[in-house]
């Protein structure tokens, strides 16, 4: 597939989660994905590494449960062949991503006022 086939994909995706549509996420997705978070899981309840269609609903579910999203307003992609943002696709569907945020502060964020 060729990098604007790509993109199309990645916007489909991301219209999906932003209407909140986690079903339409997880079609574009390959069986076996891989959906890596940063974070100790024990803290930040969506963080670590999930495969395959179930688990990667997990983590939208323990996101969800977890997180309040105010705004998503994806503005700026980049495509690369088969990488788009921090996406890689096969055959039109996401087959890995590699989620970048300070998991750090995103810790202090979960634990803040626990002490």
């Amino acid at each position: 597939m060729g990098e604007q086939y790509n993109l199309q994909a990645i916007h489909k995706v991301y219209d999906a989660f932003g209407h909140g549509a986690v079903e339409g996420v997880i079609y574009m997705l390959t069986d076996d994905v891989t959906w890596t978070t940063p974070g100790p899981p024990d803290v930040i309840a969506y963080a670590g590494e999930r495969r395959g269609h179930d688990e990667v609903t997990g983590y939208f579910e323990a996101s969800g449960a977890s997180t309040e999203t105010t705004a998503f307003e994806p503005q700026n992609f980049v495509a690369d062949g088969d990488f788009v943002h921090t996406f890689q696709l096969a055959d039109g569907k996401i087959s890995a991503f590699e989620g970048y945020e300070d998991s750090a502060a995103v810790v202090a964020a979960f634990t803040a006022g626990s002490n």
